[in-house]
Parts: structure tokens; sequence; C-alpha cells
């Protein structure tokens, strides 16, 4: 039996960065479990391979949900990384922290230390701008963040422009002194390769004598004696072993699978345990409710100018593409396909934006997301807009189907289960055909093709919504932070409530959804749960 001062369960966005800072003043061992195995994978690596790392089950646990009532009845699917570095191995690489006003909410929620003031310290820290540092953003930290604008594709312009002539305002950075406008995206990337959190942290906490990493270990359950946590137990090469903590547990494991690990362990809502023949031993009604989500949506055009599609789609195009890449690690290979977008109101009656807005200058109308890998565009110009509300107040929520830690959950998204929600949604329908009746817009749009012309109607927007939108991939909330223990899993410092020598820190912490994507926003979780764990050990 193995044993070490700090076990972390999953090597995620914010394991990761838990790892890293738990064990770099050397005084520390740190074991980190991860049941996937290796992100050295050409897909990873490469940035517009997430297309192919979107359905490949080496490295995603590629769930399903259950048939979900607000989208007529549909499964949705819900990949999330099962490879060192989690969902940043695999995601599409925006990097939004979101609004300050979210961190304010957080705190007047009951989380005290979770302000904007807070956090901000935590999200530069990690950070190493290619633009530099200021007043909001980091230059020294591991976790790189590319400016994309020298290399997007033309018609981004005309998305801005056409954004512009909307009535919406040009904003040169959506992490910086507010959030509210369109412009260009930043990604995690360094060098024209995918700067997941297994590069900026793993590769400098692995070189380290006092950490452990082992890769395909599935955990099955933590150890408890009585109300603490000592250790876990996992699966590894077909055999059951067993790591101690002499100091914590901490859950990384994401929103999905953290839960599933704390319910398997005989923490959550007793009754629902029991049921599954699972002994509850402490009883936390709120693990794996509460789960939030965005919801997106696409409209598709053909457009009257070349767009990524002439250079992805042929075989040719695709080599010339390749032989650019390898020589200057630049062009479409090197960034995500989500070049430009913003942070809009839909209405005046709006006190902070409450829309993303996506523009990719590529389309593909054969291939239904969770069907088949992302890699062939259309073979016509075309491109999408996309968009989300920000500030969903529909709540799912995920439960165990047995007992068997290799048994997925089944996950209850409950989308669009609110009126706020439905309105929301067709607020966006309409904000993205206001853009694409701009002049900029017009000049290179050559028709609607999908939802297409004839949906016009609320009742036909929101019967196109309920038929087509889709997850954003950003569930969160599952072991929510707050301070009734009734209501909530953990506290302010991210201590199960009832259980001593355990944290969790990932997404599922989050009070409520951030107003955009969700990897930045978890990655400062993990940086700050790493101080907050130092700071009770040296209490201790």
């Amino acid at each position: 039996m193995a044993e070490f001062d700090f076990v972390i369960v999953g090597a995620g966005s914010a394991g990761a960065a838990v790892a890293d800072r738990l064990s770099e003043n050397g005084k520390y061992s740190v074991c980190v479990l991860e049941a996937g195995g290796s992100d050295l994978n050409f897909w990873i690596w490469v940035p517009v391979g997430y297309g192919k790392a979107f359905y490949n089950r080496h490295i995603n646990w590629m769930y399903r949900t259950e048939a979900d009532p607000g989208l007529n009845g549909r499964e949705g699917y819900w990949p999330r990384g099962k490879v060192l570095g989690g969902s940043s191995s695999i995601n599409a690489m925006v990097y939004i922290r979101g609004q300050h006003a979210d961190f304010e909410d957080w705190k007047a929620m009951g989380n005290p230390g979770w302000g904007w003031e807070d956090v901000l310290p935590y999200f530069k820290r990690s950070e190493c701008n290619d633009a530099g540092a200021d007043a909001f953003r980091g230059a020294d930290g591991p976790l790189h963040v590319h400016t994309m604008r020298p290399d997007t594709h033309p018609l981004c312009s005309n998305f801005i422009k056409g954004s512009e002539q909307a009535g919406f305002r040009y904003n040169p950075d959506f992490n910086g002194a507010d959030q509210e406008g369109v412009g260009h995206y930043q990604i995690t990337a360094k060098d024209g390769f995918r700067m997941s959190t297994a590069r900026a942290y793993l590769s400098r906490a692995r070189k380290r004598a006092n950490v452990k990493i082992l890769t395909k270990a599935l955990t099955k359950r933590i150890l408890l004696e009585g109300t603490r946590a000592t250790g876990v137990v996992f699966d590894k090469d077909g055999r059951e072993q067993t790591v101690t903590a002499r100091r914590e547990v901490i859950m990384s494991a994401g929103a999905i699978n953290s839960p599933q690990i704390l319910m398997l362990s005989g923490i959550g809502d007793g009754a629902e345990l029991q049921a599954k023949g699972i002994e509850a031993k402490i009883q936390r009604a709120a693990v794996g409710k509460n789960m939030q989500d965005h919801l997106g949506l696409d409209y598709l055009y053909k457009s009257k100018v070349p767009t990524l599609n002439q250079q992805l789609y042929p075989w040719w195009g695709k080599l010339a593409q390749g032989i650019r890449y390898v020589l200057t690690r630049r062009g479409p290979l090197a960034m995500s396909l989500n070049q430009a977008g913003g942070f809009v109101k839909t209405n005046p009656d709006c006190d902070r934006p409450n829309m993303q807005l996506y523009f990719s200058p590529v389309s593909y109308t054969k291939a239904p997301k969770g069907q088949r890998p992302l890699m062939n565009p259309d073979p016509f110009p075309g491109f999408l807009f996309g968009m989300q509300p920000t500030r969903p107040t529909s709540r799912g929520h995920v439960e165990l189907k047995s007992s068997d830690p290799y048994e997925a959950l089944a996950i209850h998204p409950n989308s669009l289960s609110t009126n706020h929600d439905c309105k929301e949604m067709i607020e966006g329908c309409r904000l993205l055909r206001q853009i694409a009746a701009s002049p900029a817009m017009q000049d290179v749009i050559e028709s609607e093709m999908t939802p297409g012309p004839d949906v016009q109607s609320d009742e036909q927007m929101l019967d196109d919504v309920r038929n087509r939108c889709s997850t954003v991939f950003h569930p969160v909330s599952t072991c929510r932070m707050g301070s009734d223990p009734g209501e909530n899993v953990v506290d302010a410092r991210l201590k199960v409530y009832g259980v001593e020598g355990l944290r969790v820190a990932d997404a599922s912490v989050f009070p409520t959804v951030t107003s955009g994507n969700t990897n930045a926003p978890a990655i400062m979780v993990g940086e700050k749960a790493a101080d907050l764990i130092l700071e009770d050990t040296r209490a201790a």
C-alpha cells in the first residue's frame, strides 16, 4: 500500500494545477490518479485535431445523456476528457474567464474569498499571455494563451463589422476590463500546439521526485475511516489497489466523475445510495444535483466567397495546410475553428451580457455532433454563427445507474425547463439573424442553409431549438460550493461537508456556471484550491 501526503483523483483542468502547486515547494508528496492515458497523441497536440478527439473513445469518456424532454426526447452527446489534461486536452481551447460579476455572484451566494478581486490573482498567476501582462492579464504563468487575431480568416472581419453595424461594440480582450462586445477569441496554445494543463502543469510536476502520476487508474471509491477520508481504492492493470493520504484526498475528476466517485463511496443522498446497494456513510443530498450547462445553436450559411471549407475539404487542401503547419506551425491547423465571437445583450433590459456568440469560417452539415469526427467540412463555401445564453436557469442532475464504477452515470440535463431559458434561446436566434442581415454579412452570404428562411415565428424558432440545440460542453455545479450544507456539497474552502480530509476542486464546485467557456475558471479553481490546502496544512 503506497502512502502520500496528498492524493488527487483526476489530472484534468483543475487537478493538474493542484498537483503542480502542491508539489512545487518539495515538502509534500503527491499522487495523481488519472483514469485515462497519456496525452502524447497527435490529435491532442495539433489544435484543429479536436475535431477528431471529439469522438475518440481512447481519450474521451463519450457520455450520452438520458432522453431529454426539453430537447424533444433527444439524447445528448457529452464528450469529456479521459486523458492527462482532462477536457483541456480535447476542448476547442477558447480561453474565457467569465464576467467579473459572475464571481461577485459566487461571493454573494455565501462563498467568501471567491469574488472577482479574490480570484483575479489566480487567473493572472496561471497565465502567460502572448500580449504581455497588464492589470488583468498575466505573463509569467505556465498556461500559455495565444492571440489568434493575426491569422484568423478574413471573414472574421465581416462578422465583427457586421456585429458593429448591428449595434454591438468591438472588444479587443474579453478577459480584460469587461467582457461585453465582439472580437477575436484567444486560445490555450503555444508555438502551434495545444496548451492543455498536462502540458502547462504536469510537465513540470512529473519531473519532481515527490510526485507520482498513475495513468489508466480508475478510482472506484474513497476510503473512509468514520468521517475521515484516508485514501482511495482504484483499478490499474486489472488489479484493485489502494493508496493512502496522510493529509488529504482531493477530488478533481470533473462535474460528471467527481459526484460519481463520491456516491460510490457512500457520500450522497442516503435513500438513493441504498437503492443502488451502496451503504450510505455521509448524508449529502446535494451530490449530483444543481447541475448547470450551456446550450448552444448554430445557424449555417452558404457563402459567396471562399471559406476554410475550400482549404480543409479537398485532399490537396489538407495536404497543403499540413505542409504549412509542419513548416511554420501556423495556419488553420494551428487554431481553433471558433475564431471570433463575443458577449452581447439581447435586449436593453439586461444589466450585463447574456449571450455568447461564436463565428467559425467553416461549415459542417453532414457531421452531426456525437456521430462522427468533425474532420471533413462541406465541399462548398460555408460558415456558421453560434450562440449560447450565458446564465441559464434550468437545473439538471446526475445519478448512479448501479454500484458498478465502470458504468456511466445517468445524466439528466433537464434542458430548457424554464420560460427564461426558452425566451433567451429565441432571442439568441433573432440576434443571429440580426447580424446576418447587416451589410457586411450580406456582402458574403449567399443563403441561409440551416434552419432556413421558413423558420420565422417564435414558435418555429423554439421548435428548431428543441430539435437541434446541444450542450456546449460546460457542465458544472454537481458538487456545488455554498454556505448551506443541506443544499451544497463543499464549503468556501472546498471541504466536503461532514468529511475530514476530503475536498473537491474542479468545475463541479462552481456555485453557478460562468458566462462563457469553463476551462479557464476550472484552472483558476485548481490554482486557488492549492493555496487553500497549503494554508490549512501549515495551520494544522
